[in-house]
């Protein structure tokens, strides 16, 4: 589930940015395969990963990943 949340935030913010995947697997260094599988939900991205997505993207790795309930619940 975690990893699917995760996959739709990379994918919206990399559209957001106007990036195709192979743009950002360029920028990023990152392998098209490899960042394809994390996109799909099929690969978990370690932390340097998603620091080194998020820098590319110009945003942080925190806005990368998906929010806890318990994070939802205190944003209120």
């Amino acid at each position: 589930m975690e990893n699917m949340q995760l996959a739709q935030r990379l994918r919206a913010f990399r559209k957001l940015k106007g990036y195709t995947q192979q743009d950002l697997a360029h920028k990023t260094g990152i392998s098209l395969a490899v960042l394809g599988s994390i996109e799909r939900g099929n690969r978990t991205a370690g932390q340097d990963i998603l620091n080194t997505i998020a820098r590319a993207l110009g945003v942080t790795a925190q806005e990368l990943q998906p929010h806890t309930d318990y994070e939802k619940r205190s944003e209120y």
